[in-house]
């Protein structure tokens, strides 16, 4: 990564950390600055405002998930349980390594305008229509795609309300145990069709 590159990414680090502390409204460029360790003039080298910081956040946030989860996916097979449970561990152990980013994501999307709006937009249909693509190759699926998705999402997209990455369960083995639980409920036996998607 150049040079240029790092010290993007560590703005964009550090900003994300700020605004879900923070919160957007409540951060300032100065706050950045301080947290950053970048002067004022260093941070414009990099970004026009504090909202195009929030932008560039989003955006390379749903970047790097949406590229990943389509390699987790390739990679999982042909079965189609298994790329979903692929595309479901993926999402869980990406944002457990990514919470502030996630907090922001839930939070924050609704201060963008403009260009901006419309391209945070593209990159949310664009995954939210790989999750539907996914949901729509498992067989005789007895639960209307639509509800599936709004239940996934809302299951996996709030573990940073109380998910602790550091404390007993390891975010692979939360990743899994939400993979399973999506795919076969809470009271079913681990079916041998189960263990198997849990390792794609």
């Amino acid at each position: 990564m150049l040079a240029y590159d790092k010290r993007l990414q560590h703005l964009l680090t550090v900003a994300a950390r700020t605004y879900a502390e923070r919160g957007y409204q409540a951060t300032s460029m100065r706050d950045l600055s301080k947290a950053s360790g970048f002067s004022l003039a260093g941070i414009y080298h990099y970004v026009t405002s504090k909202l195009e910081l929030l932008y560039l956040i989003q955006d390379r946030c749903f970047s790097l998930v949406i590229i990943g989860a389509r390699e987790a996916v390739a990679q999982a097979g042909a079965e189609p349980e298994a790329r979903l449970a692929a595309f479901i561990q993926h999402h869980v152990t990406f944002f457990a390594a990514h919470m502030d980013e996630m907090k922001v994501l839930s939070h924050e999307s609704d201060e963008l305008e403009g260009t901006m709006r419309a391209q945070l937009r593209r990159r949310k249909r664009e995954y939210a229509n790989l999750l539907h693509e996914l949901l729509d190759q498992v067989p005789e699926a007895q639960i209307s795609r639509q509800t599936a998705a709004f239940a996934l999402f809302g299951m996996i997209n709030w573990i940073y309300t109380w998910y602790h990455p550091t404390g007993p369960l390891p975010p692979e083995k939360l990743a899994e145990e939400m993979s399973r639980l999506f795919l076969n409920g809470y009271t079913a036996p681990v079916s041998n069709v189960a263990t198997r998607i849990t390792a794609p």
